[in-house]
């Protein structure tokens, strides 16, 4: 009996494994392309449009952002992940980065954000014009 109870056990712990192995994480990844426009002096307002393709659809985002410290105009062209997508819907909210960037005729751009769903943006890509910036941004996405 008690070689019998310690087969069930292991049977037990080993199908237990088994499922969590096999169990898909419920959090997943896109990818996304934005291209965004901005102009200010010490406050910058932008927007602009972009895509997300998920699970082999692709999204229609609109763009728009308010940031402090920013001197010129510039738009950029970025491109990258969203991760800890559960749905498409997830990616729409109010986004906090902080970010860093030059350009003058041209530069690289790199951002870094995260909405209360705990969708993380990582982006990166070129900027055109001229802005000097330092900034704590803003930025609300929504599907078109």
């Amino acid at each position: 009996m008690f070689n019998r109870t310690r087969e069930f056990i292991a049977l037990c712990a080993a199908a237990l494994i088994l499922s969590t192995v096999l169990t898909p994480s419920y959090a997943h990844t896109g990818s996304v392309a934005f291209r965004v426009a901005k102009a200010g002096f010490i406050v910058g307002i932008g927007g602009g449009s972009g895509v997300l393709h998920f699970e082999g659809k692709t999204y229609h985002l609109k763009i728009g952002g308010l940031s402090a410290g920013t001197i010129g105009v510039a738009q950029a062209e970025l491109v990258g992940v969203a991760r800890h997508l559960r749905v498409a819907e997830d990616i729409a909210g109010n986004y906090a980065a902080v970010s860093a960037g030059f350009a003058v005729a041209g530069g690289g751009k790199t951002a870094h954000l995260q909405n209360s769903k705990g969708v993380v943006l990582e982006l990166r890509g070129r900027q055109v014009g001229f802005e000097l910036s330092l900034n704590l941004s803003g930025l609300t996405i929504s599907i078109e």
